[in-house]
């Protein structure tokens, strides 16, 4: 899952993204910017634009394109919301607001909740809320946006919009959140496939009676297991993308969010398994993936939401079969 754009990407996060500035970023408790130089390489680049149209100066990538870029976001578990901003510039830009500078965050509130989880939103200067139909565009100080308390969690609890605050402009009810978890999916891809392949390394250096711990059989059923449900959640990543435009089908991405939101458990389960104490201990890499991997999983919906949306579309139905609904769902995008 990469193309140029997405082994750019990865060559810029390797000097700019290490495991040292994503714990700087998430144990950071002060205003101070330290989150600019990572978010000007990014803005830079001019990854941050490449949904925007080519009159307004970006590369205008239609999504299957966009979804390696995503998937290496998490393979580096980066600490800003580049993907999220990637959308909300998008939908600013065809809405006809100024784009703001700075990381912006997504938050939808269509499922009548008082607040919701914002992932990855404590650097964002922006939030782009919807509630319905409304979208509205606030700094980040309106937004009201409140911690955790977590570990280091990026996440942020972003509590429901005042009901007489103007809207920037209107979208049909539900877009932010397809869009939030189409990227989530390609985000979780990205992450569980770094996990596992540093979860291979581990088990290959680490010697116990004599030979590497990867050569018995039981954690070879486990690893196993694990490249099983990375390997579906890269599949299913894939199909929330398959769009020849810059907007995913809203059934693909609830298919790609619930596969790969799925695998969080099991495969960081495992992972800590077979590291055993270290995988959890702070100076080691493996906890940095795994906690984003739960946060992940749980932003815009989680498997039991998307779920229940899926279900809804198999009764609503008029008695097809379910396999043959799957086969519709997950026929060739059209060309843009």
């Amino acid at each position: 899952m990469h193309n140029a754009y997405s082994d750019a990407l990865d060559a810029l996060l390797r000097d700019c993204c290490t495991p040292a500035t994503v714990r700087a970023l998430e144990l950071q408790a002060n205003p101070q910017p330290l989150w600019q130089p990572l978010w000007q390489a990014l803005q830079d680049s001019g990854f941050a634009d490449c949904l925007l149209p080519e009159s307004a100066g970006g590369a205008a990538l239609p999504l299957q394109e966009l979804a390696p870029v995503l998937f290496v976001t998490g393979r580096h578990a980066l600490p800003l919301p580049l993907a999220q901003t990637v959308f909300a510039r998008a939908l600013l830009h065809a809405g006809g607001v100024a784009l703001p500078d700075g990381p912006i965050a997504l938050a939808s509130f269509d499922d009548g909740a008082a607040a919701t989880l914002v992932a990855d939103a404590r650097h964002a200067q922006w939030f782009l809320l919807q509630d319905g139909e409304r979208c509205l565009l606030l700094p980040a100080a309106a937004a009201r946006a409140e911690a955790t308390g977590a570990h280091g969690d990026l996440t942020l609890r972003v509590p429901r919009p005042d009901a007489a605050a103007p809207a920037a402009f209107q979208l049909p009810a539900g877009t932010v959140r397809t869009l939030g978890a189409c990227l989530h999916a390609a985000q979780l891809a990205g992450a569980l496939s770094h996990v596992l392949d540093v979860t291979l390394q581990y088990a290959n250096d680490r010697q116990q009676f004599g030979r590497a711990i990867g050569k018995f059989q039981a954690i070879q059923h486990q690893v196993s297991e694990m490249a099983e449900h990375v390997a579906a959640a890269r599949v299913a990543a894939q199909l929330a993308c398959d769009s020849g435009g810059a907007t995913p089908d809203r059934l693909r991405a609830a298919i790609g969010k619930l596969r790969a939101s799925d695998a969080v458990t099991p495969v960081a389960a495992i992972a800590h398994a077979v590291h055993g104490a270290i995988g959890i201990t702070e100076e080691y890499d493996l906890q940095l993936y795994t906690r984003r991997l739960h946060a992940w999983r749980v932003a815009d919906g989680s498997e039991r939401w998307w779920s229940r949306v899926l279900g809804e579309a198999v009764c609503a139905s008029d008695g097809r079969k379910a396999v043959e609904l799957v086969r519709d769902w997950c026929e060739p995008a059209p060309a843009a």
